[in-house]
């Protein structure tokens, strides 16, 4: 499906395994990537995570497809943007549509966007911003 927004960059860095990025590619995070070096410290839910990058926010984009894991009961994001965006989920195998709407300030920590999440569930996260932004958007996720 594709969204009716400006052309985005994406790239997905995935620190565990799980994350097969359409249009993001996946990548296997290692010690030279300062992203992965700090997650290892954090709850084993943070423990796995990928990162999307859009070379230019535009007014949002989409990251997956994933799938969860039983290492987190929710799926969290992080917005690592230096502007607020809001975030849903996509259970794909079951719809099109966004699960809810929730909003991620600039720089924010991990907030839930769908709560008690069976494992082995395929999900994409969809952003929109208020704003055509300039900037990139960059977002973490744990699921």
């Amino acid at each position: 499906m594709k969204l009716p927004v400006a052309p985005l960059l994406a790239t997905a860095t995935t620190v565990a395994l799980l994350a097969l990025a359409t249009p993001a590619q996946a990548v296997t995070a290692g010690p030279h990537d300062a992203s992965a070096t700090n997650l290892g410290s954090q709850a084993t839910c943070y423990g796995t995570t990928s990162r999307s990058y859009f070379q230019t926010g535009g007014w949002g984009g989409q990251a997956g497809p994933y799938r969860t894991s039983s290492r987190c009961v929710d799926i969290n994001v992080r917005n690592a943007s230096a502007f607020s965006t809001q975030a849903c989920v996509i259970f794909i195998d079951q719809t099109s549509n966004c699960n809810y709407w929730t909003y991620l300030p600039a720089n924010s920590n991990w907030t839930t966007i769908a709560t008690n999440v069976r494992d082995g569930v395929n999900f994409r996260v969809r952003f929109s911003n208020s704003y055509y932004q300039y900037e990139p958007l960059v977002a973490y996720h744990a699921y």
